[in-house]
């Protein structure tokens, strides 16, 4: 036996290495394959080499070919594309600044209405490229086992992936709230979550990558599950809809969509590594079902157009994908910016005592009293108002705040500095800070997206 290897073009997943795998070792003279999408070659163990003839004929139909993977696209189209991306991007960006509607662009980043909307993209994605290839087979094997009545309504004829999607989006739900309270758990300190949203930042940007199609090298970087696990819970979802007695039932449907929150999606890891983050059982089960809602409709039409399981979606369905991926990319540079800020990295969240004195009205929201000083502030979907205050130094701080989106990043309160790490509750909440030093003393929020600063000064 001999060991052979063979550079294989267009492998971005584990899933591609499975599918090519499985292709190469259908040969008659191949024992074994090893696949790498990173390093884009297959390692064979074969009794005699094959010929390129033999394994471009293994590999036809699989949509990968023979040849190395290129850092850089020169397929002029795929430019063009994303190009054309780019500008529907910067077009409604130009247009929502213009409008004012400039706060939509940040909470898009956030667990609230607009992040919501963004997850709904990816899942819409994930829906009709690597996800359907993973969860598709699964979605057919559904319906194999259902017995269509004679004269069946078209309701009727959806009912075993109908039950699926349920299954999926209830399950994706519960079991992205329990990432959440992981999450919320660990209780990790500000340099670990800094870390852990520069890591998502880049998840999102090789995902970014991969959908705009310029470096189908980098495309291939994107984490995921070791290959073994997908093909055993790929041979658990379909367990699950196919018993011994081979009947259909709509809670095996409904268990087996479950199941595939295990399948090794790209998407859908750096959806669940971002739920992870939150820290929050609600908002990471929210991000989870609303992103196996936004997978839905591609699932939905392979279950009711089998032919779209094969062959490309079209310049239409291209051009999706590359907005959404340049939208990706874009978010990716907001979350690192978020991540430098939680690190104390970023522009503005550097700050603590100073050794020069200085002299400084008192902002309006702070009321001097008996030994302490009451410093109010709302957090909002918008960020933090005001977001800088001038306070006492050397008076401890009795500080109000009002939580007016309790879902938002904002309620998420973190000084390191001082020794606050804070969720707020709708409405009123106070924090006790101890006197300060002269100085700046940065806060922000758990994802750094919102930022603030109190700034003890001598009352002037």
């Amino acid at each position: 036996m001999t060991d052979v290897r063979v550079p294989i073009a267009g492998m971005t997943c584990a899933a591609c290495e499975r599918r090519v795998a499985e292709a190469l070792t259908e040969l008659p003279d191949v024992r074994s394959a090893h696949v790498s999408s990173t390093r884009g070659i297959a390692v064979l163990t074969v009794t005699a080499p094959p010929s390129r003839d033999d394994l471009d004929a293994a590999l036809r139909g699989t949509g990968y070919t023979l040849g190395h993977t290129p850092w850089i696209t020169r397929d002029r189209r795929t430019w063009l594309v994303a190009a054309a991306a780019g500008a529907i991007v910067a077009g409604l960006v130009g247009i929502a600044l213009v409008t004012g509607f400039t706060e939509l662009g940040a909470r898009m980043t956030q667990p609230g209405a607009g992040g919501l909307l963004v997850v709904a993209l990816v899942g819409l994605a994930a829906g009709v490229s690597t996800c359907m290839a993973l969860v598709g087979g699964v979605v057919l094997a559904v319906a194999a086992t259902y017995q269509v009545p004679e004269a069946a309504s078209a309701l009727q004829r959806m009912r075993p992936h109908l039950a699926f999607q349920v299954g999926r989006i209830v399950g994706f739900g519960l079991l992205g709230a329990a990432l959440g309270w992981i999450g919320s758990a660990l209780v990790m300190p500000p340099v670990l979550q800094g870390v852990l949203m520069l890591v998502v930042a880049a998840v999102m940007a090789l995902l970014g990558l991969r959908l705009t199609g310029v470096s189908p090298r980098l495309a291939a970087w994107s984490p995921s599950l070791p290959a073994s696990w997908g093909t055993r819970a790929d041979r658990m979802a379909r367990e699950a809809d196919a018993p011994a007695a081979a009947a259909y039932s709509d809670v095996r449907a409904a268990l087996a969509g479950a199941a595939t929150f295990f399948l090794p999606c790209g998407f859908t890891q750096a959806v669940q590594l971002y739920a992870l983050s939150t820290g929050s059982p609600v908002s990471a089960g929210l991000t989870m079902a609303v992103f196996a809602v936004g997978t839905s409709p591609g699932l939905l039409a392979l279950a009711s157009l089998p032919n779209l399981a094969r062959g490309g979606g079209g310049t239409r369905a291209s051009t999706l994908m590359a907005v959404v991926g340049v939208v990706l990319i874009g978010f990716a540079a907001i979350n690192a910016y978020g991540g430098l800020n939680v690190l104390g990295l970023g522009a503005g969240a550097r700050g603590g005592p100073q050794t020069s004195t200085s002299s400084h009205p008192l902002s309006d929201n702070v009321q001097l009293g008996e030994g302490v000083q009451t410093v109010t502030m709302v957090a909002g979907g918008d960020g933090y108002s005001p977001a800088t205050t001038y306070v006492a130094a050397g008076v401890p701080i009795r500080w109000q705040i009002t939580s007016t989106a309790p879902m938002y990043c904002t309620a998420f309160l973190r000084a390191p500095d001082l020794g606050v790490s804070v969720q707020l509750k709708a409405g009123s909440n106070t924090v006790d800070v101890p006197a300060l030093a002269l100085g700046t003393w940065p806060f922000t929020c758990v994802m750094g997206m919102y930022n603030g600063t109190l700034v003890a000064v001598n009352p002037s």
